[in-house]
């Protein structure tokens, strides 16, 4: 039986190295892909095969996987699409450009790479796209407006293809994790630091007692924090399994938002939100 192969976008760490290490393990032939240079070096000399995409870098995507695609002889059994990152700040301390430059990111660079591969997967006559959203694709939280939006436009835009792809062999299934033991928080400090003028904003005393406090001191794991190891057990199953779910809920909070999205109105459900 062939190896399959599957390609994992930003594998430097948290879910998407987790991913890589987890697949290989069981005999995938993984492409884990990384934005950095270094990122893809260090993973080489951990014996992958890592192409650089960058996803806000059109031609990284395009070389990324023409060298995929060199290395198998045209085919991929398997995309995740999993690279992203956040820009913490109130809506209303959110420069435009700082959503253009998050959306080109977590949604547009998704978007291109997977227009990409869909033509591959239909040649072969079948495939498997998995995204990795988050529980915040169907409720939001403050001071995670932007990264809210992405998510949010991904599982429109994820559902439509699902829908359209219903006549062809390909599958495209959702991943919603909630808190997962990642680099996320403090990859976000640079991107926070670069377009948030908190100290001019009139929420002032909100972003010292809160969200500096929250992206600067390490207080240790969230409540119901789960390692990467638990996206990787749903992925193998969106991968492997006969018939994959359509959606994969992971962690106690992705399934409580769910019921709680379903059961309480809108303005009690707010409440709960701005708790976070």
């Amino acid at each position: 039986m062939a190896q399959k192969s599957v390609l994992i976008t930003g594998c430097s760490s948290g879910i998407g190295y987790a991913a890589a290490h987890g697949l290989r393990d069981v005999g995938w032939r993984v492409f884990a892909s990384c934005r950095r240079a270094d990122d893809c070096a260090r993973l080489r000399a951990e014996g992958f095969e890592s192409p650089r995409i960058d996803y806000a870098d059109s031609a990284t995507i395009n070389a990324g996987l023409t060298e995929v695609l060199d290395a198998t002889g045209g085919t991929l059994d398997a995309l995740f699409n999993n690279g992203a990152f956040g820009t913490p700040g109130a809506v209303e301390d959110l420069p435009t450009d700082a959503l253009r430059a998050i959306f080109e990111t977590n949604f547009f660079g998704w978007h291109e790479l997977t227009r990409a591969v869909i033509p591959v997967m239909r040649a072969q006559g079948h495939g498997r796209i998995v995204q990795c959203s988050s529980v915040l694709g169907f409720v939001t939280m403050p001071w995670r407006g932007a990264y809210n939006s992405t998510k949010y436009a991904l599982e429109g835009l994820t559902q439509t293809l699902r829908v359209e792809m219903r006549d062809t062999p390909i599958d495209v299934i959702l991943i919603q994790p909630g808190p997962i033991t990642s680099k996320i928080r403090q990859n976000s400090i640079p991107h926070f630091e670069k377009w948030i003028d908190w100290e001019g904003s009139v929420r002032v005393e909100q972003y010292r007692r809160k969200l500096r406090k929250r992206l600067y001191e390490d207080r240790g794991p969230d409540a119901f924090e789960l390692p990467a190891d638990a996206v990787v057990k749903k992925l193998r199953h969106a991968l492997e399994a006969r018939k994959p779910r359509l959606t994969y809920m992971v962690t106690t909070p992705t399934f409580l938002m769910a019921t709680f999205r379903r059961l309480l109105p809108v303005r009690a459900l707010d409440w709960v939100l701005s708790r976070g």
